[in-house]
């Protein structure tokens, strides 16, 4: 046993992980923190600039040099097989846990020849993500398919954080699938970190305040924030909007929104001040696709705010009827905003966090730690058949 007495070397990969990357940063944080509170020894690896090798209070961080992909505004990834394998044989895994089921599926393989149990995380939809990349319609479910068959015959175990997520190895026929939800962090992110101070420098006591908290890329759909809000100004509604994060897109959206009460705070590096935006704010708008759970709407929720989600994500299963959904328009956002800004605001603020409060990260990690069969010592993956944990 390589790891720390009694527990297990959890060793992680993960691409599309940057110092102001979101969702997939926060959970990779959450759950190495929540391993080494359960005697385990994550180690994380990712992709970045130069070659660093860290301790952090969620575990060993270990960065490989690697490509940057144009456009994508700053994300990199694990290149180089050679490499990375002799890096896992250096750190000698118990488990493989991998976060990118794209270019390290690979990894599964590397897994099964050395006796390592893994376990492949899937973060979106691929089917979703075929279609921002423009793939035709009569193809993209059958290419997904091969790509999702091809992902639970490398892998132990495949983690889905939610049923949506979950439905694209259901349609194949995947026998090894595990349904964990992630969590949030309800100290950090609560209704009482609302400031009116922070409210009066984006909005006067009239204006509606909606925030968009996210990563400006394709993906993520920020223009239909852009376009929500200037459907809101047409129809009359004294909304404005603050778009939180940085990306590819900042430019493009910044000449979109030229004449609309639009404030682009870039990325916010301090939780407690994204928090205070968040429990400020009357709606948060997250209108992503492919979102598969969406902490930033979770964590807005946490702070007592309704979210308007996408219809085509995940989100609508995680927010509930805490939150409305809103198919691919600015006009269809707009209307959700309208009705959900119509509930009263005690109302719809205690809805709001009651619903956050049903997803914690200590739940969120038990089920990955029974996923990788590691509640004590060694053991073997969990099975899973879709329950949730």
């Amino acid at each position: 046993m390589t790891g720390t007495a009694g527990g297990l070397r959890i060793v992680r990969l993960a691409n599309f992980v940057t110092a102001r990357s979101g969702g997939l940063r926060t959970a990779l944080r959450h759950l190495g923190e929540g391993y080494r509170a359960a005697g385990h020894d994550p180690v994380l690896v990712i992709p970045g600039p130069r070659a660093t090798d860290e301790r952090h209070p969620w575990g060993r961080v270990v960065t490989l040099p690697g490509p940057e992909l144009p456009g994508s505004g700053g994300y990199r990834l694990l290149a180089g097989r050679r490499r990375l394998a002799r890096v896992l044989a250096e750190l000698a895994p118990d488990r493989l846990e991998v976060s990118d089921r794209s270019s390290l599926r690979w990894t599964g393989s590397w897994a099964k020849a050395h006796g390592v149990p893994s376990v492949m995380v899937s973060h979106e939809s691929l089917t979703g993500l075929l279609g921002q990349w423009g793939v035709p319609d009569a193809l993209r479910r059958p290419t997904a398919d091969r790509l999702n068959r091809a992902t639970s015959r490398a892998y132990d175990r495949i983690v889905c954080t939610t049923r949506w997520a979950a439905e694209e190895f259901d349609r194949i026929g995947a026998d090894n699938v595990n349904l964990v939800p992630l969590g949030v962090d309800l100290d950090t992110f609560r209704p009482d970190r609302a400031d009116p101070r922070l409210r009066e420098r984006y909005a006067d006591p009239t204006e509606l305040l909606l925030v968009h908290c996210a990563r400006l890329s394709p993906e993520k759909r920020p223009e239909l924030a852009v376009r929500a809000l200037a459907e809101l100004r047409r129809a009359g509604v004294p909304a404005v909007l603050v778009m939180a994060g940085d990306g590819p897109l900042r430019t493009a959206l910044a000449r979109r929104a030229a004449g609309l009460p639009v404030t682009f705070t870039g990325f916010l590096p301090d939780r407690a001040a994204v928090a205070a935006l968040l429990a400020s704010a009357d709606v948060v708008l997250a209108p992503g696709p492919v979102e598969t759970f969406g902490l930033a709407g979770l964590e807005a929720l946490a702070c007592g705010t309704p979210v308007v989600v996408n219809a085509a994500s995940a989100l609508p299963e995680v927010v509930g009827t805490a939150g409305l959904a809103a198919y691919g328009s600015g006009a269809s956002v707009a209307a959700a905003v309208t009705r959900l800004a119509a509930r009263p605001e005690a109302e719809r603020r205690r809805a709001a966090r009651a619903r956050a409060e049903e997803f914690g990260w200590p739940a969120a990690v038990a089920g990955f730690v029974r996923v990788h069969g590691a509640e004590s010592g060694r053991g073997t993956p969990g099975q899973g058949d879709h329950r949730t944990t």
